[in-house]
């Protein structure tokens, strides 16, 4: 015997909304009775993921599905966090396994449950369905785990894809007695940590090594913006192609460009050609404005 079509199509109406998932509890509130239930199950409707998590139908499991599925195993208050919220976000190319702030001891298979500090007000994002710590939480709740320069890459990430903001970051450890890893956090906004985000950006620091030109600060904040490299009176910006092919990007490096001249730097823009296939040219140009380090 067929479920009654309103049955399932009440069902499926809270699957679209859940990348294909549904909970025991949904079901019930949505008059699927628990024989129903066990029913489905058997004849493969429901395909279970979490106790009480299920899968509608065979639609293949997505990321977001699976990582939603771990916050809706651990019932209400739940939110994805660390590496996974990075990675949810876009600012971590390999997907990590699912992981989730959780209150209580809670075991889930396949699921790391992380006892953080309560979430405040603000963050908690919901991002492409999936209840998820917000930008800056995730930041400082990496700051314990991931070295320097991971930490440095995600900030960036976030910010050019999430508009994550340095005072967001402060804000968050500001609501926090005691914060792990928060002198990383301040060497990459506020110190002289030589934080370098992209390939492009380690072989240019290679290629000033080479010669033995004295190393800029890089990644420190001027103005409005984060500065790829800076020495006094000279600006450089490096260009990939990942984070400059848009017209948002365009935009926000003319704007660079004036800000840097506003504060009487020169400034030079470079790409991954002109570092890897005309490095000569780069280091001509940069030669009357970087002096030499003789200790190198």
């Amino acid at each position: 015997m067929r479920p009654p079509s309103s049955t399932i199509a009440r069902a499926a109406a809270i699957a679209r909304r859940q990348h294909g998932l549904v909970t025991r509890e949904q079901l019930l509130a949505a008059d699927v009775g628990a024989r129903a239930i066990t029913r489905w199950i058997a004849k493969g409707l429901l395909h279970r993921v979490h106790p009480g998590v299920y899968r509608l139908g065979h639609r293949a499991p997505s990321l977001e599905a699976t990582y939603l599925a771990a916050v809706l195993a651990g019932g209400e208050g739940l939110v994805l966090c660390g590496f996974a919220a990075a990675h949810h976000y876009g600012a971590l190319r390999r997907p990590p396994a699912p992981e989730v702030t959780c209150g209580v001891d809670l075991r889930l298979r396949g699921v790391i449950t992380r006892r953080l500090a309560p979430l405040a007000l603000g963050e908690v994002w919901t991002h492409r369905g999936v209840p998820v710590t917000s930008p800056a939480r995730t930041m400082v709740d990496l700051a314990g785990q991931a070295s320097l320069e991971r930490l440095a890459e995600i900030s960036h990430q976030l910010g050019v894809r999430h508009g994550l903001a340095v005072d967001d970051i402060f804000a968050v450890m500001a609501r926090r007695r005691r914060v792990n890893g928060a002198a990383k956090l301040r060497a990459i906004y506020e110190g002289d940590a030589a934080v370098l985000l992209s390939r492009l950006e380690h072989d240019f620091v290679a290629l000033l090594r080479s010669a033995s030109f004295a190393l800029p600060q890089t990644n420190r904040k001027q103005g409005s913006f984060y500065v790829d490299c800076r020495w006094p009176g000279l600006t450089v910006e490096l260009l990939g192609f990942r984070f400059h092919a848009s017209r948002h990007a365009w935009t926000r490096d003319q704007r660079r460009a004036r800000e840097a001249y506003a504060r009487g730097d020169e400034f030079r823009t470079y790409t991954w050609d002109d570092v890897h296939e005309t490095p000569a040219v780069v280091l001509a140009e940069l030669a009357p404005f970087v002096r030499v380090d003789r200790a190198a």
